[in-house]
């Protein structure tokens, strides 16, 4: 097939009417798109639920531990009596 014909093809496919869609397919489609926003928007909010419990975990674990301040030297006793 060349270019012309294929074009020609698909201008004949579009131009044809489509096709009857039966009536309950909207309510069907209403009901699963809104049910799929329902979970899209939950599974949302439970990932920023996770993220924010993680940000709290590791604030408490940071303040408790503080990794930040350097050990005590153990290697050498203290020096006592100079």
């Amino acid at each position: 097939m060349s270019r012309h014909e294929r074009e020609a093809a698909v201008r004949r496919m579009l131009e044809r009417t489509p096709p009857p869609v039966p009536p309950e397919l909207y309510g069907d489609a209403l009901r699963r798109g809104g049910r799929m926003l329902r979970r899209r928007t939950a599974a949302r909010r439970l990932m920023w639920l996770v993220l924010l419990a993680a940000v709290v975990a590791f604030l408490v674990w940071a303040s408790m531990t503080r990794p930040w301040v350097e050990p005590p030297s153990d290697t050498t006793p203290p020096v006592s009596g100079w």
